[in-house]
């Protein structure tokens, strides 16, 4: 399962309730992945601090997706060169690839955090 979470870190729940069903998938030994795309890729600048807003990071959210047992967390490189990510802005264990037709083919399944 790919779990795209295309949405950004803050003002919205809905990838907060992508990273949710990837956990509980996981949870229950079903291999999931993630793919941030888009404002997605928001959720992977490390440093975060958005006490301004009177929100709490996601970068522990996100830091437990080892934990979880998530396999793989991935950054469409388009996405990140479009919002001025690179690899050292962002959090340790994130890898950069090509969001494309290869990539979602490597998947029985696919969801997307609208």
């Amino acid at each position: 399962m790919l779990i795209v979470i295309d949405q950004p870190a803050y003002g919205t729940w809905a990838g907060r309730e992508a990273l949710d069903m990837a956990f509980s998938l996981a949870a229950f030994d079903q291999p999931v992945s993630l793919l941030f795309t888009g404002a997605g890729v928001s959720w992977l600048r490390k440093d975060q601090d958005p006490a301004g807003i009177d929100q709490k990071s996601v970068a522990k959210n996100l830091a437990a997706a080892p934990v979880f047992g998530i396999e793989a967390v991935m950054a469409d490189r388009a996405s990140c060169q479009r919002f001025g990510l690179d690899a050292g802005d962002m959090a340790a264990g994130v890898t950069l690839v090509d969001a494309d037709a290869q990539l979602l083919s490597q998947f029985d399944q696919t969801a997307f955090s609208a």
